[in-house]
């Protein structure tokens, strides 16, 4: 049986993780630097339609916005290593049966941030475009800074993907006791209010119909995560009879 962590032991461990992701961080950024410029090019694909040409307004914003998608890039690609150092950190609450499953842990993690990031690109960020950019009709042409849409973009993809990690999370919280599929059960009314200010904060319009394109998922993420939250305490209490 493992010895409990005192509390300076606990601070030296999530130091020594910070300090290995910040260094997969900076190396990821360096090595996707180069191709910053073919990344910006993918992410201006979803507004093609939309907007004609994006502008800057002052001589460093282009710059700066290459050093922003170096940024976000480098944070995904450094991502498995991040989420493997997360799952080291909390490794010493995990049952020992469990802690084999490490790669499967930073797998389905990995998984789910890329697809709540490509929800954004092909879904969200197009429509939300297309209703946003509406309002100017045939008078108005839009003139959209690089900065401003690469904020957007990255705002919205980043956003998905965290709120994608939801059954994760679940079964984490599930698997060291902290939620049941009773708790998130009973917990769906304010479930329900939580995902509808997350859908509102993070989609960029104020219509009903946009931020339901997001809600919707998210509720049935969390149906899933109720799902996966069961079937991990069924199997827990398959063990204990053993």
């Amino acid at each position: 049986m493992d010895r409990p962590l005192t509390l300076v032991e606990h601070l030296n461990e999530l130091r020594k993780r910070i300090i290995i992701s910040l260094a997969a961080l900076v190396t990821a950024v360096i090595l996707s630097s180069p191709f910053s410029s073919l990344i910006f090019k993918v992410l201006k694909f979803p507004a093609q339609d939309a907007i004609k040409r994006l502008v800057f307004f002052s001589p460093q914003e282009a710059f700066l916005m290459y050093v922003n998608i170096s940024l976000i890039s480098g944070l995904i690609i450094s991502l498995p290593v991040i989420l493997y150092q997360a799952w080291l950190f909390i490794l010493p609450a995990v049952e020992h049966r469990l802690r084999k499953y490490a790669v499967c842990f930073v797998g389905f993690c990995f998984v789910s941030f890329i697809a709540g990031c490509l929800f954004a690109y092909f879904i969200l960020i197009p429509t939300a475009l297309k209703f946003l950019l509406g309002f100017a009709g045939s008078e108005l042409e839009p003139l959209i800074s690089i900065d401003k849409y690469i904020s957007f973009v990255n705002a919205l993809m980043f956003g998905c993907g965290l709120v994608f990690e939801i059954p994760m999370v679940s079964l984490i919280l599930t698997k060291i006791g902290v939620v049941n599929p009773r708790l998130l059960r009973s917990k769906y009314k304010y479930a329900l209010v939580v995902i509808l200010i997350i859908a509102a904060v993070i989609t960029p319009t104020t219509d009903v119909f946009n931020m339901l394109i997001l809600a919707i998922p998210m509720l049935l993420l969390y149906e899933i995560g109720i799902g996966v939250s069961f079937l991990s305490c069924r199997k827990k209490a398959s063990y204990a009879y053993r």
